[in-house]
């Protein structure tokens, strides 16, 4: 079984989980619709690159 041969420092410790990080969500502000939305989705109201791509017809 491995075992270290010294103890780890808080310092070490703390460099190898500095890149252990959530990272947040690229939101980009849509100036056509004034809501935010993910780079390279469609918004919320159905519109991707100044196109109206989903349409709001709810059919049952």
């Amino acid at each position: 079984m491995a075992v270290p041969k010294r103890k780890s420092s808080k310092q070490r410790k703390r460099q190898r989980r500095a890149h252990i990080k959530l990272n947040t969500p690229n939101m980009q502000f849509d100036v056509a619709t004034g809501e935010y939305r993910l780079s390279h989705h469609v918004s919320p109201s159905g519109m991707y690159k100044g196109e109206k791509v989903i349409s709001d017809n709810k059919e049952a």
